[in-house]
């Protein structure tokens, strides 16, 4: 919205100052029309970078509240992951008995992670289980924990990591961590 109002403000601008031309034009001063013209649309060009320029920054600023935003919530979904595994006390590493599927985006726009939890064990056991998803450069997006209660020996179990917002697309997901007790 800010960005028309600027390039509103720059055309109105250049449009009264090539008035002002056409009225310059005319008049006795002695300059030429042509002159006067020249000069009136010189004016509008740096009129209206004047006003693009500070419609890009007023854009930038909005762009990097909104990017400080993203990272914000990014580093809480990270601290609350973290503090989730912390938590968890005599956990081993279970990260090769899970495995996870191709990411789907809802109609809502949050993203889905299938996940596979096969438990090796002779014992029945729980599994906590963080997903990352990152965008197409590699960069984390999200992350989620996944909570899998009581996996019987030797059974598998199914689970989704669901995005705790809606995600650029696409999306992909890898198990960050994965533990057992």
């Amino acid at each position: 919205m800010k960005r028309r109002q600027v390039c509103r403000t720059a055309a109105v601008a250049a449009a009264a100052l090539l008035a002002g031309a056409g009225m310059s034009g005319c008049s006795s001063s002695g300059r030429s029309a042509g002159s006067a013209a020249s000069s009136a649309v010189s004016a509008a060009q740096s009129a209206a970078q004047s006003a693009l320029a500070s419609g890009a920054s007023q854009l930038s600023s909005a762009a990097g509240g909104l990017a400080s935003s993203v990272a914000s919530a990014i580093a809480s979904a990270q601290a609350a992951a973290s503090s989730a595994l912390a938590s968890i006390k005599g956990g081993l590493d279970a990260k090769e008995e899970v495995t996870i599927g191709t990411v789907v985006t809802g109609t809502d726009g949050r993203s889905d992670a299938p996940l596979t939890i096969v438990n090796h064990q002779s014992e029945s056991s729980h599994y906590t289980i963080e997903v990352d998803f990152k965008d197409q450069s590699g960069q984390l997006v999200d992350a989620v924990v996944v909570d899998v209660p009581d996996v019987a020996a030797g059974a598998t179990a199914e689970a989704t990591a669901r995005s705790d917002r809606s995600l650029p697309s696409p999306v992909t997901a890898v198990v960050s961590t994965a533990l057992r007790y």
